[in-house]
């Protein structure tokens, strides 16, 4: 284990949540935090790799190449698809609640807090850099590993051009999604998402501190189906598409399955 790489990518998450926060008092707009939920983790891969040094190696080109690839993707996405669009309506609400003491209380529990989230999510990016004895007989856990983040980060990126197309229609306006991956699951992108983290977690898996590491799929898997992924989406839903709760009766709620007949 090399502690200074948890140290320094700690530094790192908490410098980059203080400056952002900054930014979005300047700006007025605290929706950037999702945008840059992703970068997150990208900034985390490279200080980690940077800071622990050493030659590369196939887990560790693995999990480096699987983290910037999911983190830009997810970065892009979010920033095309909500910047001019204003401050999503859960930070509009809490800076009404709030008023004046909005700023610091945003700082502890938004941004402080996806910090905090970040570094422990990033658990395996930091072990699977980290330098380790590697052996040739943990290559097939790499590729392994590399098949489930593969097909959850494809599950994602189609799920969300799937979606973006069909909000694009303006025929569409007030319907619900239910074709193509989203006749499935209600939430493709966020099945993919917690596939792609317990396929990074089998490629730290290649040494043996990574086993350590579950808490990440774990708290990523749970935040998404329980917190803030599929249950504050499905509350907005409902109260905004007339045809969800039919929807809902008829398609899975994460894991993909074949829609019930009705």
């Amino acid at each position: 284990m090399q502690p200074l790489v948890l140290f320094w990518c700690a530094l790192a998450v908490l410098l980059l949540m203080v400056t952002v926060w900054a930014i979005s008092i300047r700006i007025a707009d605290a929706s950037i935090v999702d945008i840059v939920w992703g970068f997150g983790f990208v900034v985390v891969a490279w200080v980690a790799r940077l800071s622990a040094g050493g030659p590369w190696t196939v887990r560790r080109g693995a999990v480096f190449i699987a983290a910037t690839l999911w983190g830009m993707r997810l970065t892009l996405h979010l920033a095309k698809r909500n910047l001019g669009k204003g401050e999503d309506f859960r930070y509009r609400a809490m800076r009404k609640k709030h008023g004046a003491k909005f700023g610091l209380i945003s700082l502890r529990t938004v941004y402080l807090t996806q910090g905090a989230v970040m570094f422990v999510v990033s658990l395996p990016l930091q072990v699977g850099l980290m330098r380790h004895n590697d052996r040739n007989g943990f290559v097939p856990v790499v590729i392994a590993g590399l098949v489930v983040w593969a097909a959850g980060l494809a599950f994602e990126t189609f799920g969300d051009l799937q979606l973006t197309r069909f909000v694009k229609n303006p025929a569409n306006r007030g319907k619900v999604l239910d074709s193509g991956l989203w006749a499935f699951t209600r939430h493709p992108n966020y099945f993919g998402d917690t596939c792609a983290w317990w396929g990074m977690w089998l490629m730290a898996c290649a040494v043996a501190p990574g086993a350590l590491t579950v808490v990440s799929p774990v708290v990523m898997t749970y935040m998404l189906r329980k917190v803030s992924g599929v249950p504050m989406l499905e509350h907005s839903m409902e109260k905004r598409r007339p045809g969800y709760s039919e929807y809902v009766k008829r398609t899975s709620a994460f894991v993909p399955r074949r829609p019930k007949r009705q």
